[in-house]
């Protein structure tokens, strides 16, 4: 008789705890924590996070300022996505550090800009010059592109601007020198101290800064740009059904609106 009870006890905690774990992941199937930059993707992540809501969703904004942190979040599943960079920067990513990372969809652009106290456009920057940039190595290219276009440097044949380094440089018509021995959050404050001929940084610093990119920029990256920022999940699950719902209200007309209205010409909704 107490051999039946034992066994009749253990079959009800089976039954109990896997109930208890239907439950969790249920919960869990709920529930969505995105690692985030704070302007403008985290307050981008908590519009979304309202729609979300009404389709039976919890979307939770976790604010990341170090570049270096989101990806090792998400790769360890401390988060569930992420929200701050572009494909050009994850596949760096994962190049030096294996993350087992994928794109869900890209969300908008956070245009690159050249900033000078000191000139009005890029053609009055003199032969010589220091350009202050990111210490990014995958952001180079982006560097690039202003004189790349401009037509004072020149890359190697067959090489995409996306893809490209300083090592790629085959003629600097100006003798342009980059100085990247500082991250990108110290760049507007060498803006602001006039250092260097120009400053080259991404929009969401200088939105931070109480710099307004499209009035302040003497070059502004415009909606051809290949780098768009993504949410990111871990591999094998960008198709799962929250992070789809996710990715169909960041890339909303609604979304767009929230954009366009919050942040104008300096971030640029993506378009399909």
């Amino acid at each position: 008789m107490k051999k039946g009870l034992g066994i009749l006890s253990a079959f009800l905690l089976s039954v109990t705890l896997t109930a208890c774990g239907s439950a969790d992941e249920k919960e869990n199937d709920k529930k969505i924590v995105v690692a985030a930059s704070p302007t403008p993707h985290g307050e981008v992540v908590k519009h979304a996070a309202e729609a979300m809501k009404k389709k039976g969703y919890d979307v939770e904004v976790k604010i990341v300022n170090d570049y270096k942190v989101p990806n090792k979040l998400l790769d360890e599943g401390d988060v569930d996505a992420n929200l701050f960079q572009h494909v050009p920067y994850l596949n760096a990513e994962k190049k030096t550090h294996h993350y087992k990372i994928e794109e869900v969809g890209k969300v908008f652009t956070t245009p690159m800009g050249v900033y000078s106290k000191k000139y009005k456009n890029l053609a009055e920057i003199p032969d010589g010059a220091e350009i202050f940039v990111s210490s990014n190595p995958a952001e180079e290219g982006r560097f690039l592109s202003f004189f790349v276009n401009e037509g004072v440097i020149k890359l190697k044949d067959g090489v995409k601007i996306e893809d490209a380094k300083f090592t790629d440089i085959v003629e600097n018509k100006k003798n342009l020198k980059f100085n990247n021995k500082q991250s990108a959050e110290f760049l507007p404050k060498t803006y602001k101290n006039g250092e260097g001929a120009a400053v080259i940084m991404n929009s969401n610093y200088a939105i931070d800064n109480g710099i307004i990119p499209h009035k302040d920029a003497i070059a502004l990256e415009d909606k051809s740009s290949p780098f768009a920022n993504i949410l990111a999940v871990q591999e094998g699950h960008k198709d799962d059904k929250k992070f789809q719902e996710l990715i169909k209200v960041l890339q909303s007309e609604d979304m767009k609106a929230y954009i366009n209205k919050e942040f104008g010409k300096d971030v640029v909704p993506y378009e399909k």
